[in-house]
């Protein structure tokens, strides 16, 4: 147990604060950044937390609105083990979700402008000039050296920016949200990011889905908010996918000609060659061209089918490989006849990934390449998270051996 000595400051609005461990971990004192109201209180408090000497590896997730990044987080936690649940005793609006190994935080609560504030002022959530980028690095920043923050909160129901809750330091952090890679700072403290890259296609059929079957909104309004989000997602949000380590790639289907119902999807897992801790998955052999369409007597497949391709390709002057999957699945249990012909998926034992699939079949996405890619890059940060544990746990070994 360390001594956390927490520097608090107050606003009208909002109160943040970073917590610096003094202690023989040798943590040092961190200041603090806010940018709210010009009347501000500082006081100071000593709290008793818990610092682990292990410090978290760090995952960023960018996506628009509505693009599957909750769904996203549920199967990454799912594999890590323990039912990722929003702090106990907290705030009941909050956007947090810890587990046993992982934490997972909105990057919402850096908003700086609440709901009614972005409208005064005419700017969209998406806009940097809503978001406090500073207080982000910060925090993002003290949490990969293992201090504890006290992070803002994003009232969602309400609009309102909530008093802040703390966050420990766990064994992952993740940090998901419209802007992980936007900040060139953020950006360097991640150990790997992923983009889920929706086509507008796609992103439109599933917003009808949603917010006119469950959240009854009308055709008119859906497209009013897509048009009025574009032109800021195409300035801010969809340029961070060429820093992504993976881009889940999620396209209308080619299996049926002029398709508009956006129910078969053509999924693409891209993956950066060269990333450290990350070796891309590949079909049959690695980096050959393939297609391969595995309907037949191991594997059930009503129309349109199910095709499967791989190969290299280069995506914003990078070299990677990309594993696509058109059409979806009638039986995940038969999911293992691919997962068989699939390697690098990094799983612990034979079946891992279409137990996982099995185990979530009721989640969005399971019978299509989404659920399959989301399942695979999920063990393939597990396993990047051991190579890293076991690669800082050697180095003191080798430095005495130097």
């Amino acid at each position: 147990m360390a001594v956390s000595t927490v520097y608090t400051i107050q606003s009208l609005n909002s109160t943040y604060s970073i917590s610096s461990p003094k202690s023989h971990i040798g943590f040092t004192q961190k200041h603090i950044l806010l940018y709210t109201t010009p009347k501000k209180n500082y006081t100071k408090k000593t709290t008793q937390i818990s610092c682990s000497t292990e410090k978290p590896v760090i995952i960023g997730l960018a996506a628009d609105s509505g693009c599957g990044k909750s769904t996203f987080m549920r199967r990454l936690t799912s594999v890590f083990g323990g039912a990722a649940e929003p702090p106990k005793g907290g705030n009941p609006d909050s956007n947090t979700l810890i587990s046993d190994t992982t934490t997972v935080i909105c990057l919402d609560d850096y908003h700086s402008l609440d709901r009614t504030g972005r409208k005064e002022k005419g700017v969209t959530a998406l806009d940097p000039k809503a978001n406090d980028f500073d207080l982000m690095y910060e925090q993002v920043k003290a949490i990969k050296d293992g201090i504890a923050v006290e992070k803002p909160i994003y009232n969602h129901v309400s609009g309102l920016l909530d008093p802040p809750e703390l966050i420990k330091p766990p064994k992952i952090f993740v940090i998901e949200g419209l802007h992980p890679m936007y900040d060139a700072r953020v950006r360097d403290l991640l150990d790997f990011s992923i983009y889920l890259d929706i086509s507008n296609e796609v992103k439109f059929a599933w917003k009808i889905q949603r917010d006119m079957a469950e959240r009854g909104h009308s055709l008119e309004s859906i497209k009013a908010s897509i048009e009025a989000r574009k032109p800021d997602f195409d300035a801010y949000i969809d340029p961070q996918k060429q820093y992504a380590d993976a881009v889940i790639e999620v396209l209308p289907t080619q299996l049926i000609p002029d398709d508009n119902e956006g129910k078969v999807l053509r999924v693409r897992l891209i993956m950066k060659e060269g990333v450290k801790n990350f070796n891309p998955v590949y079909l049959f052999d690695e980096g050959s061209t393939i297609s391969w369409i595995p309907c037949g007597r191991k594997l059930t497949c009503s129309y349109p089918g199910i095709k499967l391709s791989y190969g290299p390709d280069t995506y914003f002057g990078h070299e990677v490989s990309v594993l696509e999957m058109d059409g979806q699945f009638d039986r995940l249990d038969e999911l293992i006849y691919v997962e068989s012909h699939l390697s690098n998926i990094s799983t612990k034992f034979y079946g891992e990934v279409t137990q996982q699939m099995l185990k979530h079949a009721d989640f969005p996405g399971s019978n299509n390449g989404t659920g399959l890619f989301q399942t695979i890059i999920g063990l393939k940060i597990r396993d990047l998270y051991e190579q890293i544990i076991a690669s800082r746990a050697a180095a003191p070994l080798e430095a005495t051996k130097a």
